[in-house]
């Protein structure tokens, strides 16, 4: 079945959101929490591929997705919860897919929409697959997807099992490594429009556990932390709700901003500051768990630099600093909603631990901050990438068009 399929062209899968101030339910561990194992490798970084790059490709892909997406047309049960891993520069969940199932390790990605397997472990037809002969495309600047769109049974957890979940199936597939089956795309359904050649909108696993009363409602929340180890399983999403025993603070919810291109995306209006100077007038981003970095504009950037003393480092691509200058910088604070959320020294360092694996030595600390690659106005003018999620719990929030965020154990831990 899988041959001589016409594949057609399209542009970067996105995430796009709305935005109204609600509460959405809160979970105090309620229903069933299973946990996911999965693993870390820097085998695409050892080869010659830098973060950055990485980075600045999605985002060029991100904007251009955003462009395409303007032209582009019960009964609730629980709250569940699994575990995910940390990659170093992605997290990957371990999904079941099919009857009898197959085993895939997928990226988790806020910033698209559409779930697909087959990258490294082959996809199987089972009792339970579904393919009409649709293809689906998606580009996501640093890798990109060519295959069928089938149905078929995922199971995310014993407890959270989709009957007939759109699936994409590989048959190309560039830039996933070693272990990388594909993604888990965790964003709204209307940025699966276009992916498909019949046009249909994809609904996402959350809608579909929405819409069949798995979960209570339509929110999808991210606990990650951050690790100085290449495999550690120190995350957690939780869907229908909240596991407000990872939160130490109250959550501070803000509305989806009316900036574009942000306003396609999870995107948030938010100002930084460096050790009390503003570095970053308030300006509309976007928050992604696809995003290794903290993107910020150039000129906020260049400011950022001045400031820390750093020094461009040309094979990682990231700014360094001397331990004696690590040990004077400032905190760097995220004023979102009225709400300061701060990245401490430690937390602006990428994990000494993995200098080498990133082309780094051990002379130096790398930091997460780095160039969004065009100035301030853009409408998309930073990006908080992971390396900001493992600090805070992060809240995604269709049902009100709203993200969260509170404060963790992890946001100021020393472990880098």
């Amino acid at each position: 079945m899988f041959q001589n399929v016409l594949l057609f062209t399209i542009l970067a899968v996105g995430l796009a959101v709305s935005d109204v101030k609600a509460a959405p339910h809160m979970a105090e561990r309620s229903g069933a929490h299973a946990s996911i194992g999965v693993r870390a490798n820097f085998k695409h970084l050892k080869s010659g591929t830098r973060i950055i790059d990485a980075d600045r490709a999605r985002v060029k892909a991100l904007k251009e997705r955003a462009a395409k997406s303007k032209d582009s047309k019960s009964k609730r049960a629980g709250v569940f919860s699994f575990d995910v891993t940390n990659e170093a520069v992605t997290y990957l969940a371990s999904v079941d897919v099919g009857s009898p199932a197959t085993t895939f390790n997928l990226l988790i990605d806020t910033g698209s929409s559409n779930t697909w397997v087959g990258a490294d472990t082959p996809f199987t037809e089972t009792q339970t697959t579904t393919c009409n002969g649709d293809e689906m495309e998606v580009i996501y600047g640093s890798g990109l997807v060519f295959g069928l769109e089938c149905t078929d049974q995922v199971a995310l957890s014993p407890d959270l099992v989709i009957p007939e979940q759109g699936i994409g199936v590989a048959l190309i597939q560039e830039g996933f490594g070693d272990g990388i089956d594909g993604i888990l795309g965790i964003g709204p359904v209307d940025l699966t429009d276009g992916t498909t050649l019949d046009g249909e909108e994809v609904p996402t696993v959350t809608q579909n556990l929405f819409n069949q009363g798995t979960i209570t409602s339509n929110i999808v929340s991210v606990f990650f932390a951050p690790s100085n180890e290449e495999e550690s399983t120190n995350g957690q999403l939780t869907f229908g709700g909240v596991d407000t025993s990872k939160a130490t603070s109250d959550i501070t919810f803000v509305p989806i901003t009316s900036t574009s291109p942000a306003n396609e995306f999870w995107g948030i209006d938010e100002s930084i500051s460096f050790g009390g100077t503003t570095i970053l007038p308030t300006t509309a981003g976007i928050v992604d768990t696809g995003t290794t970095l903290v993107l910020i504009a150039t000129d906020a950037f260049n400011t950022y630099t001045t400031a820390t003393g750093a020094t461009l480092d040309e094979n990682t691509g990231l700014l360094r600093i001397t331990p004696a200058q690590f040990a004077n910088l400032q905190p760097l604070d995220f004023n979102i909603g009225g709400e300061t959320f701060t990245l401490t020294p430690n937390a602006q360092a990428f994990p000494r631990a993995l200098n080498t694996d990133i082309g780094g030595t051990n002379d130096f600390v790398y930091l997460i901050v780095n160039d969004i690659g065009s100035d301030l106005g853009e409408g998309l003018d930073f990006i908080n990438g992971y390396a900001f999620l493992e600090r805070f719990l992060s809240v995604f929030d269709t049902d009100n068009s709203q993200v969260g965020f509170a404060a963790t154990a992890q946001t100021d831990s020393t472990i880098n």
